[in-house]
């Protein structure tokens, strides 16, 4: 659709003028502004306009949400009337970091580091999936699996699965790129960490345990001054090469600072890396290794002992968790549950907090058109749609945090769901898209119980959404006029 120049002047009044732009920016459906001074934001003005389909504050950013196509010719019009365009996300990223405190700034470095691999892992999440399907036996035919019944496709379920496990086993390499880019280092060498990480020649983690001996395998060791270091692989783990690449960002910049440049690239770079990685495999490693066991092991002795409780704090609270921000570091935990257990209690329910959201969105929906509000109807069903299909914040900012009952009708679900799956123990294998395709990154034998938790996410918060309304005439009277 065209893009109506005065609406977007109305946007620029309304978010308090073009002085209170620092810097502007968009993604695929939202302007992403970080401004001086975000109590000059008029949000009820704001989300008036006709291009507006609703705005929200998060990680010290304003995010006005305009639409997906739309938002690029909005866009040039800001850019226009403001002069404050042009801006990488980067860059809005870090004017908004200036207001943030130490724990923000942390997590923020958290989301900047896994969001750039995300596509990576999803990815691989979704083929896993697709491998489970074809192999699952007594899925389609009882004790049989679909290469079982069809042989000829073997091969080909065997080549989709080295395709997927491959992001996971060489996590420390993505990690290593992606983190060596947020530290200021070069991203070569953080690949270069990553790799010799996970070189095929080091005793594999995965096994360890001798079966026939029934106990641990003897790991071979180097001999360095005497002192016993463990040629152990690093493959899936996430904290030793996030500290690692950490301290080979700052050693490359000590060293960069002070070797002439005509001897940088004979120097640095090999001394950087030569460096870190013998730390890393005499003393970082183990520890972070260390560290990490503990992190899983805690989580596990949790959802072991008390899964009821965990679940459903994590279910009531995932969701309030996405509004600051603080959500990107349970990626971090899921990848290294992953890595450590081969399955992690966490994702499954995020994937039941998107269906939930997105049903909340659909319930506002169906009230919006019983009411005739067509904009806030069409918002309410794309974004219940989106969050059925994993991406939660159109209906999260835009429909169901502005009702407020949306929103409670979700998270109530969610926690509910999330009892239900810690009690159980239900885990999924890896990470996939969220919502209504996650189902296919569970573990086999708890398809039928995460079925069971999607049709309840699906239910219960449209129809939480419809009863609760009924007790929020005061607070939706402008909005819906509930009668």
């Amino acid at each position: 659709m065209a893009v109506n120049r005065e609406d977007v002047r109305e946007i620029i009044e309304a978010i308090g003028g073009k002085e209170n732009v620092n810097a502007a920016t968009h993604c695929v459906t939202r302007l992403r502004l970080a401004l001086e001074d975000e109590s000059k934001v008029d949000k009820e003005k704001l989300d008036q306009i006709d291009l507006v389909k609703g705005s929200f504050a998060a990680n010290n950013q304003f995010q006005v949400v305009i639409g997906q196509g739309t938002v690029n010719e909005a866009f040039k019009i800001f850019e226009e009337e403001t002069g404050k365009g042009g801006g990488s996300k980067e860059e809005v990223k870090k004017a908004a970091a200036v207001k943030m405190n130490p724990i923000q700034r942390f997590i923020k470095m958290l989301g900047d580091i896994f969001i750039p691999i995300l596509p990576a892992i999803v990815t691989a999440g979704l083929l896993l999936g697709i491998n489970n399907l074809l192999t699952a036996e007594g899925l389609f035919w009882e004790e049989e699996s679909f290469i079982t019944v069809f042989p000829g496709i073997e091969g080909l379920a065997s080549m989709i699965n080295f395709i997927a496990v491959a992001p996971f086993i060489f996590l420390p390499v993505l990690i290593g790129w992606s983190a060596m880019k947020v530290f200021g280092g070069n991203p070569l060498l953080g690949i270069a960490l990553g790799l010799a990480l996970c070189h095929p020649d080091l005793a594999s983690q995965y096994g360890l345990f001798d079966q026939e001996a029934g106990e641990l395998a003897e790991i071979p060791t180097w001999n360095v001054f005497g002192l016993e270091v463990e040629q152990l692989n690093y493959q899936g783990q996430v904290l030793p090469v996030l500290v690692a690449t950490w301290f080979l960002a700052k050693v490359e910049a000590f060293l960069n600072q002070r070797v002439p440049d005509m001897f940088k690239l004979l120097l640095v770079a090999p001394i950087s890396l030569l460096v870190v990685g013998i730390l890393t495999f005499i003393i970082v490693g183990p520890i972070t290794l260390w560290l990490s066991g503990i992190i899983s092991d805690s989580i596990v002795l949790l959802f072991d002992t008390a899964g009821i409780l965990g679940g459903a704090v994590y279910g009531l609270f995932y969701a309030p968790l996405v509004i600051t921000g603080l959500h990107h570091m349970f990626l971090a935990v899921d990848l290294q549950l992953i890595g450590t257990t081969g399955a992690t209690f966490l994702w499954p329910i995020l994937a039941i907090s998107n269906i939930a959201q997105g049903s909340a969105a659909f319930g506002a929906w169906f009230i919006y058109r019983r009411h005739n509000k067509k904009k806030e109807e069409g918002l309410a069903l794309t974004s219940g749609i989106s969050g059925w299909l994993g991406v939660t914040e159109p209906a999260m900012f835009g429909v169901n945090l502005p009702l407020k009952y949306p929103f409670i009708a979700a998270i109530l679900t969610t926690s509910v769901v999330g009892a239900i799956f810690g009690a159980n123990v239900l885990t999924a294998t890896s990470i996939g898209v969220g919502g209504v395709p996650g189902i296919i990154s569970i573990t086999q034998e708890f398809w039928g119980l995460f079925l069971i938790g999607m049709i309840v996410a699906i239910v219960v918060p449209f129809a939480l959404t419809l009863i609760f309304s009924r007790f929020a005439k005061a607070q939706t009277k402008d909005m819906v006029d509930v009668d």
